[in-house]
């Protein structure tokens, strides 16, 4: 019996367990590497506009701290619960393992819609969540970052109410910040952009045309919206975007630079054409070179990837493609090139790195250095996982994931067990 439960959790046990079994990690050594660390669930009451009270369930996992403190994103969704909120984390122990960086993987979430608080509320509900984490988050235990729902203002608060507890400022409790409380130049932009860097490298080794190829992104948020427009800067056609309000076509290419500044106003694309309009169903296998599954987990299955019509499949989201829908991928290699969630998605971790190190340092760098340095760690994972597949004869997936589960492995065999 465990506390985590839930289909997305099931899903990276299964990926683990493939994982497990390709790498012969015997059995009793599986839970060690799988189960969490530490779990912490809170409830955060807060005084709403009318005057009532209300009380909301947060969370907090934290995979492992072997390697150095946990790191991992905050979701305000009301899909969160426990079990999503493990599997994430240790996806993301797994994604700092193979990019290289000194983290466990950690995710915490509040079960609300932000949609349905009021901006005031949703400054007191960040505090007090971070009010009650405060016994288990520091700069060298958990340091948060943003993800789905939450953002820069969000990380700031973050920020402002440890450092309030602690009688200084601390900005490296936190990563994501706004520049001007402790934040990295580039960090807004690093997810997207290093999901569009990966994609334009496997184009041009698939000797396609950056000029004649199109893009369809799932999800218009921070990731989808700049891989969205780094791609269109660099000639490629984004021809169909879609966000939880619908989805929008043009087979010529969208506008990106306009639809972001009316996504920015509007806080999503409804409204933006009335010509365009496209079924949101149909939207992953639209005919394109480059797909970017940008939204929520679990939104390629088994029938979805039989019916794809990509060449790339560059997973911005985390865990967008089911077990099921591996074994179909797995057959269809020579058509579908996949790059994993836990490498594609990693810029975003990536640069919160280089901003908790520059909190640390308090010396910070510019943004094309950056930038440079990112795409350096992404080019050098993405070598040893193509080479890792081609020497094995394995998939992406199974060849990132099991560089990041072989390093925690090494980690814990090292350090042995205590007492």
């Amino acid at each position: 019996m465990t506390v985590y439960a839930g289909p997305v959790f099931a899903m990276a046990a299964n990926q683990f367990n493939v994982i497990a079994n390709h790498l012969e990690i015997p059995l009793d050594e599986r839970a060690r590497l799988l189960m969490p660390k530490r779990a912490v669930t809170v409830s955060c009451p807060i005084h709403r506009d009318d005057g009532t009270v209300a009380v909301f369930e947060g969370y907090r996992v934290q995979h492992h701290l072997t390697m150095g403190p946990t790191k991992g994103g905050t979701r305000f969704s009301p899909s969160v619960d426990i079990g999503e909120v493990a599997a994430l984390a240790i996806w993301m122990s797994w994604k700092c393992a193979l990019v290289g960086l000194p983290y466990g993987g950690a995710k915490g979430g509040i079960n609300v819609d932000p949609s349905k608080i009021s901006p005031r509320e949703l400054e007191v509900l960040s505090r007090r969540y971070m009010q009650e984490m405060i016994p288990f988050v520091g700069p060298h235990t958990d340091v948060m970052a943003p993800d789905m729902g939450t953002n820069e203002q969000v990380m700031a608060w973050f920020m402002d109410t440890y450092s309030m507890y602690q009688g200084r400022t601390v900005t490296e409790i936190v990563t994501g910040k706004p520049v001007a409380s402790g934040g990295t130049l580039g960090r807004r932009e690093a997810t997207g952009r290093g999901v569009a860097h990966l994609a334009k490298r496997v184009l041009k080794e698939l000797s396609i045309s950056l000029n004649n190829a199109t893009a369809v992104i799932q999800g218009f948020g921070n990731v989808g919206s700049y891989a969205a427009l780094e791609l269109h800067h660099c000639g490629l056609k984004v021809i169909a975007v879609s966000d939880h309000t619908g989805a929008l076509y043009r087979a010529e290419g969208l506008d990106i630079p306009a639809l972001i500044r009316h996504a920015d106003s509007h806080g999503n694309i409804a409204g933006f054409s009335n010509e365009l309009h496209f079924d949101p169903a149909e939207l992953l296998t639209l005919a394109c070179d480059v797909l970017v599954p940008a939204a929520m987990e679990r939104v390629i299955d088994a029938k979805v990837a039989d019916n794809l019509k990509c060449r790339v499949l560059a997973e911005g989201a985390n865990g967008p493609t089911t077990p099921d829908a591996d074994l179909v991928l797995e057959k269809r290699q020579d058509e579908i090139f996949v790059i994993p969630d836990i490498l594609c998605n990693s810029g975003g971790v990536v640069v919160s790195y280089f901003e908790w190190v520059q909190d640390l340092q308090q010396l910070f760098w510019e943004e094309e250095e950056v930038t440079r340095r990112e795409y350096h760690i992404l080019d050098r994972a993405f070598d040893h996982m193509v080479t890792r597949s081609k020497v094995d004869k394995i998939t992406h997936r199974t060849a990132a994931m099991a560089i990041g589960v072989e390093k925690v492995r090494a980690a814990k065999k090292t350090r042995g067990l205590f007492p």
